[in-house]
């Protein structure tokens, strides 16, 4: 693939770790203004080269990288400020949507230990979420704003609450509006601790795990809305305006389309667990109405899920059958790897789709990396950086090779093969020196027509080292 160099542009700094960049028209404006989500709960904009603030929802949001969070590595978290979009007519109307987790709702988690799989112990491969109304580990609400003529913006109703087993994979920019429906995308993640204990990834009553559709058009109100954790605890006005595009997902740095011809494509990155990190594309889906799904649990019948999109997860991890990593004694430079799920990774086996792309924690391949964790996936059509044009752009939140300190994100970028097969990547060069400090790459967000891609950069991996974050724009 061609070798692709681009320079970055800082546009401001000593902001806090930023989980989303994306672009809106505010109403009563003529141009874009850059907006930008913050993990803590502050959301920014850039307009006319000053930064302002837009909403701060600091106090709504849960006390993140404490040690009482149940989080190991001091600091180091994956709750707050995940979602935020505009609605597509947000110039005309003011709405947008946020998803976080709330503030006063920590609980012990899921599971009072780490958890790993092992094959020689069935236990392990059928655990369940028991319990769930006392262990689980946080709240996450989607909730529709409303920026009023002159005024400021104030929360209008409830989507969804949801019950979180664990502290980590909630998903990330994980609100994004399709052009293709019109509705409002939100991608979540297993739950957590790494695996997916619980199975609830493929389980189809489960939200966790999965691309879900919702259609804010139908205005559904309902006042105290339940916390739930599947499908069917929700009530039925509400079941109505889901659907769900897409299941077996690990964690996901959110979707992005690409128009071509009278079609969309879409991209969506999945996070590996110790092997391998994955972006798929689709363009035909068959979503499920969760009406349906409901029905079927509880009717105890299977639903034909022809069309259905599934990533795989936790049978396949990419395009690897999910694998635990042991010690070789006899070398120590030599690891094995054990299938994990051999049973589910032959159940999804025909039922998957393949990545568009993988990249590996550990590559020797001359101008390849050893990858930690994708962190953005971004479609681009623009014309400005020519070898990109076309293609979808990804973000790793750092190399993993020992030998580099600080630590340094990575951009690369891949495209859809004509025979659909698996394609190659290239890392893309940049010329920004970062000196002495860590450059995590945490966020990959773009313009309205995607002719312009925003990269999110910070210096620590500890939610709690504050105004750390960059936000650059990446050009030619």
């Amino acid at each position: 693939m061609e070798k692709v160099k681009v320079r970055l542009q800082p546009i401001v700094s000593r902001i806090n770790l930023p989980t989303v960049l994306k672009t809106a028209v505010l109403p009563g404006d003529s141009k874009e203004a850059l907006f930008i989500a913050t993990q803590v709960g502050e959301i920014f904009y850039i307009r006319d080269g000053s930064l302002r603030t837009f909403l701060d929802i600091r106090p709504r949001i849960i006390k993140l990288g404490t040690s009482e969070a149940g989080v190991s590595g001091g600091g180091y978290d994956e709750r707050g400020l995940l979602g935020l979009a505009f609605h597509p007519e947000f110039y005309y109307y003011g709405l947008f949507y946020l998803h976080y987790s709330v503030a006063g709702t920590q609980g012990p988690s899921a599971l009072p230990e780490s958890f790993s799989p092992n094959p020689c112990d069935p236990k392990t491969l059928n655990r369940r979420w028991i319990n769930r109304e006392t262990q689980y580990n946080h709240i996450d609400t989607v909730e529709e704003w409303i920026l009023p003529l002159n005024g400021q913006p104030q929360k209008r109703r409830t989507l969804l609450n949801l019950r979180r087993p664990f502290f980590n994979h909630n998903g990330v920019n994980s609100l994004n509006f399709s052009p293709e429906t019109g509705k409002l995308i939100l991608t979540t993640g297993d739950g957590g601790a790494g695996y997916d204990p619980f199975n609830l990834s493929q389980n189809d009553i489960e939200i966790a795990g999965k691309i879900i559709e919702i259609d804010v058009a139908k205005n559904t109100f309902i006042q105290n809305l339940p916390i739930v954790t599947r499908f069917h605890e929700l009530p039925v006005p509400i079941q109505e305006t889901l659907t769900v595009i897409a299941k077996g997902v690990r964690n996901i740095p959110g979707i992005s389309f690409q128009r071509y011809s009278n079609q969309y494509i879409k991209y969506a990155g999945n996070v590996g667990q110790d092997l391998v990190e994955s972006i798929f594309s689709f363009v035909h889906y068959k979503p499920i109405p969760v009406t349906q799904l409901v029905q079927a649990f509880l009717m105890k019948y299977e639903m034909d899920q022809e069309g259905f999109i599934n990533f795989g997860w936790r049978g396949w991890e990419g395009i690897f059958p999910t694998s635990i990593i042991g010690g070789c004694s006899e070398n120590s430079s030599l690891d094995e790897k054990i299938a994990a799920y051999y049973n589910e990774a032959i159940r999804t086996s025909v039922r998957r789709i393949q990545p568009l792309t993988s990249y590996f924690h550990k590559d020797q391949r001359p101008d390849k990396f050893g990858g930690t964790a994708l962190t953005g996936v971004q479609a681009y059509i623009g014309n400005r950086i020519s070898g990109l044009t076309g293609s979808v752009v990804f973000t790793d939140l750092a190399r993993k090779e020992e030998s580099r300190s600080p630590a340094r994100g990575v951009l690369a970028y891949t495209r859809i093969r004509t025979d659909c097969k698996l394609n190659d990547f290239s890392v893309i060069q940049t010329d920004y020196q970062f000196g002495s400090k860590s450059a995590y790459y945490v966020s990959l967000g773009s313009n309205l027509n995607q002719s312009t891609l925003y990269l999110g950069v910070y210096g620590s991996m500890k939610v709690t080292d504050f105004n750390q974050g960059t936000i650059f724009e990446i050009i030619p």
